[in-house]
């Protein structure tokens, strides 16, 4: 009797083992399959959260000047939002097209016309004379150096081509992302609600807190660091336009990473400014020289607009955040690989100063 109930027992249990495992495995297989399906639109829809994030205090203000009509102000952020980003940034980036193609076809043609290289280019260490002979050369037979490099020709070739491609792929996700933000925006009382509420049951009393310190470091990166970037990198594209600098769209593009980076555009602008004084006149060449002074030094009174408070997170973090998010998801990685590892760095931050420890400690001087 004893070894029958025993069995009974351990055939129950089997059973209930067997029945959580194939539920375990449905669940997976749902979650697996849903992740699947979103993925494409993972990236979009972080980004479009960081733009609700960012922008909802303008939204604020123009909701209540239009008397509480939230569709309308989405409409406008919208509407205003792709006007200001959207349409420079094509023109830049069908500026990059246009140069990729006048520098491919002019070494292939033979046309691409490149200045004498200077002498104290021998100077530098290690490649010195090495790329003064290469210059040199090329400045006087651009095809007879190019056909000694096909195979690398090519390949830089293709680059372009796909950098170019992925300008454009990521300026449609941006306009994308702006959309989905004023939805998110318009619709920002359920969603805050529905945040709230899965936040407090995964951190408990940490919730409300993780929900402030992520929307404070949002804003902070957002406009303290991108904002500032994009400003910078879109006034350099407008000044490279106007003076007629050959790859203008290209060498905003640089801006923009550096001033991502937390870098002076000086070190794009500078040397730009130095070849344009050896095709322009003194005049305009000065005028531009200035002109990029003023949009280097432009962060120093740009990020007190933007911020109106210094900003902890150390600059490191925002660097490789916008490095590695731009070479694994191109453009809008560079953007949302910053602002995703300073949250990152934050909240981590924000763990290890609410350790028990230190809540004892609180604890006790509230009693005394």
């Amino acid at each position: 009797m004893k070894n029958q109930q025993e069995l009974t027992s351990d055939q129950a249990f089997n059973r209930r083992v067997i029945d959580i495992a194939i539920k375990l495995a449905a669940m997976a297989m749902i979650i697996l399959w849903c992740f699947s399906i979103i993925r494409p639109f993972i990236l979009i829809t972080i980004w479009a959260a960081i733009l609700a994030v960012a922008l909802y205090p303008l939204h604020e203000k123009l909701t209540g000047a239009l008397k509480g009509n939230k569709k309308t102000a989405s409409t406008i952020i919208a509407i205003v939002g792709i006007s200001l980003i959207a349409i420079p940034s094509i023109n830049l980036s069908s500026s990059a097209i246009d140069s990729a193609q006048h520098i491919y076809t002019g070494i292939e043609e033979g046309t691409l016309k490149i200045p004498a290289a200077d002498e104290s280019i021998k100077e530098w260490p290690v490649v010195g004379e090495k790329l003064f002979n290469l210059w040199q050369d090329a400045s006087q037979d651009i095809q007879k150096v190019a056909g000694q490099y096909p195979e690398q020709l090519k390949s830089l070739s293709s680059t372009l081509l796909s950098a170019v491609a992925g300008i454009g792929g990521g300026i449609l996700q941006f306009i994308v992302s702006l959309i989905i933000a004023v939805v998110f925006m318009a619709k920002s009382g359920p969603l805050h609600q529905g945040v709230s509420k899965l936040m407090r049951r995964l951190m408990n009393d940490f919730g409300d807190r993780t929900i402030s310190t992520t929307i404070a470091t949002i804003r902070s990166v957002a406009t303290g660091v991108l904002g500032v970037a994009v400003i910078q990198s879109l006034l350099s594209g407008v000044g490279l336009m106007i003076a007629d600098i050959p790859g203008a769209g290209i060498w905003a593009i640089a801006v923009l990473i550096l001033a991502i980076a937390q870098l002076p555009p000086i070190i794009v602008l500078g040397p730009v400014a130095a070849y344009y004084f050896t095709v322009a006149e003194t005049t305009p060449a000065v005028i531009f020289l200035i002109f990029s002074i003023i949009v280097s030094a432009s962060d120093a009174f740009l990020k007190p607009l933007f911020l109106g408070r210094g900003m902890s997170i150390p600059m490191l973090v925002i660097l490789l955040g916008a490095i590695g998010g731009m070479l694994l998801s191109g453009i809008i990685g560079l953007f949302v690989g910053a602002v995703v590892l300073a949250l990152g760095y934050e909240l981590m931050m924000d763990w290890l100063s609410h350790t028990p420890e230190s809540k004892a400690e609180v604890s006790e001087l509230e009693q005394n």
